[in-house]
C-alpha cells in the first residue's frame, strides 16, 4: 500500500483556457446572421443597431431608397432563401471532404431573424409557410418589426397571439438550451417569455434628459431602442452576441448541418432515394431525380435482371414448342413408314429418332451458353 503523493507547485493545467482564448482569438470567429422580412420592415436599419454599422453607401443605397422599375409577382419566395441556405452546406460538405482541410471558411446559416409585420391580426399564411419551410434548416427567431406602432398592451397580446399559431401550426423556432446554472437559466426564462421580441432599430441620436441615445422621436415622446421598456432589442442583442452565438453555431452544426449530411449521403449509400424530398420540393442541390449514380446502377441492374429473366421464359417457351414440333414430325415419320407398300428398315428409323434427338440437345445447349453469356455480361 503506497500513499498517494499530493502534488507541490505550480503544473499549468489552469492556463489551458487562456491558451483555447489565444487561439480562438488569432483564429477569429464566424457567424452568419439571415434576415427575412417583408420589404419595409426595417431589417437592413436592425442590422446597423445591431452592429453599430452601415450596410450601404451612398453609391448602393438600401433597398429602401432605390427605385423601383416594375412590379414583380413572385410565388415560392422562400425557394430562393432555401436554395441559399442548401448552398452554404454544400460549400461545407465539399471542404470537408477535400484532402486539405485545414482552410474551411464557416459561410452557414447560423440564425434566421423572421420579422413580422406588426398588423396585430397574428401571422399572415405566407409567414406561417415560409417558417415551416425554413424550421428545419436554420435556427428562426422570429421578431415583431416596428414595435414602436402598437401599445405595450396591443405588443403583449400581439406575442401570445403569434406564439400561439407557431405552437399550432407546430413550426419550430430556435430552443434555448437549459443549464444548471441558476443565473444562465434566468435569463433564459426572461428571453422565453419576451418571445417573439418586439423590436425598433434607429441610427438617430437624440439626447434625452441631457443623455444621448439612439431612438425615433415623436410628438408625443421618443422610442428608446436600447430601452428594455420600449422594446426588446437589448435582449436580442445579449442574446444574439453575448449568450447564446455559440450555442446558435453547435445546433447549426450539430443538428441542422448533420441532418443535410446525413440526407446526402443516404441518397449516395442507400438506394437512392432521398428523404429531404418528403420534406419539400427538390432544390437545385439535391442529387438529381433524388438518386445516386450508384443507386442509379443499381436499378439499372435490377431492370437487366427482369429483362433477361424475361427473356429466359420466352425462351423455354420457344423451346417446348420446337420440342413439339419435332416430336409431332417424328410420329408423322413413323406413320409414313407404316403405310402400306413401304417396309422401311428398323435402322432408318432409329437414325430418324437419332436425328430429332441431337437437335433438341443441341438447342438446349445453345440456349444455356446465350443465358450465360448474358449472365456474365451483366455481372460484369
Amino acid at each position: 500500500w503506497t500513499q498517494q503523493k499530493l502534488l507541490e507547485g505550480y503544473v499549468g493545467f489552469a492556463n489551458l483556457p487562456n491558451q483555447v482564448y489565444r487561439k480562438s482569438v488569432k483564429r477569429g470567429f464566424e457567424f452568419t446572421l439571415m434576415v427575412v422580412g417583408e420589404s419595409g420592415l426595417g431589417k437592413s436599419t436592425l442590422i446597423n443597431s445591431l452592429f453599430l454599422t452601415d450596410l450601404y453607401s451612398p453609391e448602393y443605397p438600401g433597398p429602401s431608397h432605390r427605385i423601383k422599375k416594375t412590379v414583380q409577382v413572385n410565388t415560392k419566395i422562400w425557394q430562393p432563401v432555401i436554395d441559399h441556405i442548401d448552398s452554404k452546406f454544400e460549400d461545407y460538405l465539399n471542404s470537408e471532404s477535400r484532402v486539405n482541410r485545414r482552410q474551411m471558411p464557416d459561410n452557414r446559416v447560423h440564425c434566421c431573424l423572421y420579422f413580422i409585420t406588426p398588423s396585430g391580426h397574428g401571422l399572415k399564411p405566407l409567414d406561417i409557410e415560409f417558417m415551416k419551410r425554413l424550421h428545419e434548416k436554420v435556427n428562426i427567431i422570429p421578431l415583431i418589426a416596428k414595435a414602436d406602432t402598437m401599445t405595450p398592451e396591443e405588443c403583449q397580446q400581439f406575442k401570445k397571439q403569434i406564439m400561439r399559431e407557431i405552437t399550432e401550426h407546430k413550426i419550430k423556432i430556435y430552443e434555448f438550451p437549459e443549464t444548471d446554472d441558476e443565473e444562465e437559466n434566468k435569463i433564459v426564462k426572461k428571453i422565453k417569455d419576451r418571445l417573439p421580441l418586439a423590436v425598433v432599430g434607429s441610427n438617430t441620436i437624440i439626447v434625452v434628459s441631457e443623455k444621448r441615445v439612439r431612438g425615433r422621436q415623436y410628438p408625443w415622446g421618443v422610442a428608446e431602442v436600447e430601452n428594455g421598456e420600449h422594446c426588446d432589442f437589448t435582449i436580442l442583442r445579449n442574446m444574439l452576441i453575448r449568450t447564446h452565438m455559440q450555442d446558435l453555431k453547435d445546433v447549426t452544426n450539430n443538428v441542422h448541418y448533420e441532418n443535410y449530411r446525413s440526407r446526402k449521403l443516404a441518397a449516395v449509400t442507400y438506394n437512392g432515394v432521398d428523404s429531404n424530398k418528403n420534406k419539400g420540393p427538390m432544390t437545385k442541390f439535391d442529387t438529381n431525380e433524388g438518386m445516386s449514380p450508384l443507386a442509379q446502377m443499381e436499378e439499372e441492374r435490377r431492370e437487366h435482371v427482369a429483362k433477361m429473366m424475361k427473356m429466359e421464359m420466352e425462351m423455354e417457351q420457344v423451346f417446348e414448342m420446337k420440342v413439339k414440333e419435332k416430336i409431332q414430325k417424328l410420329k408423322d415419320s413413323e406413320q409414313e413408314v407404316q403405310e402400306p407398300n413401304r417396309t422401311p428398315s428398323h435402322h432408318s428409323i432409329k437414325s430418324l429418332k437419332y436425328s430429332v434427338c441431337s437437335h433438341v440437345y443441341l438447342c438446349i445447349f445453345h440456349t444455356a451458353i446465350s443465358l450465360k453469356r448474358r449472365t456474365t455480361v451483366l455481372n460484369g
